[in-house]
């Protein structure tokens, strides 16, 4: 297991490129850590250097904001956004023998749409792609969906501005003052529900309210069994 030191002082860290990127665009808030030394607890547990994107954010950031909140990114958290380390149950001492169970949570949504990265072993875990990439739980279908890439890459996406193409069809009028009015521990619950028939036709008249983010995932998951859909297994812990 590399020391925390190794980790940190690494030739060629991600932060210097990253940091000016995230500051050029104006899609993104980037949130100071609210606690530096969990994220190094992070970066310890996850072993991966502060050469990576993923190791660069939970080090300088608490997490990130795209659209004003409508996509939370996770870092090494920051108040009401938890970090890599809460979101998955990373253990409280470091753990050398510790791994995910079934991939790495790394970013949700307002509609309770969850990014995580997959582990050694997805189609185990039941998710679709490679080890290493990308994966997406959507909230209109209840299943996990790939994405073809890795987390650097996900980043790079989504500083492309790609998330008006990714959500088009669920997103409504006045979206954006609805999710600024949004806690970053609160999420949409909506309906009909989105994965329903009624819920895909007319998106602008449905019913929304703002629900806690663990009962938005908790039912999603809820739904998903009673439909006969594959388990989706955890979501994070938000």
């Amino acid at each position: 297991m590399r020391a925390l030191e190794d980790l940190i002082t690494v030739d060629d860290p991600a932060w210097p490129a990253l940091g000016p990127a995230l500051a050029a665009t104006g899609a993104v808030q980037v949130l100071p850590p609210g606690d530096p030394e969990e994220g190094r607890r992070s970066l310890l547990q996850l072993q991966v250097t502060a050469r990576s994107t993923l190791g660069a954010l939970v080090l300088h950031t608490g997490g990130l904001l795209l659209d004003g909140g409508w996509l939370r990114v996770l870092g090494g958290g920051a108040g009401e956004l938890p970090g890599l380390g809460r979101a998955n149950r990373f253990p409280t001492t470091v753990d050398p023998g510790w791994q995910p169970d079934t991939g790495l949570v790394v970013g949700y949504d307002v509609l309770g749409g969850v990014f995580a990265l997959n582990g050694h072993d997805p189609a185990g875990a039941g998710r679709p792609g490679a080890p290493g990439q990308m994966t997406y739980f959507a909230p209109d279908t209840l299943e996990w969906e790939a994405m073809e890439t890795g987390h650097s890459g996900w980043i790079a996406w989504l500083l492309d501005d790609r998330l008006e193409q990714f959500y088009d069809g669920l997103r409504w009028p006045g979206w954006r003052e609805e999710t600024a009015a949004l806690t970053l521990s609160e999420g949409f619950t909506v309906y009909p529900f989105l994965w329903s028939q009624e819920g895909q036709c007319d998106l602008g008249g449905l019913s929304r309210r703002a629900v806690g983010m663990r009962q938005l995932l908790g039912s999603a998951a809820e739904f998903a069994g009673q439909l006969g859909l594959a388990d989706p297994g955890f979501l994070g812990e938000v």
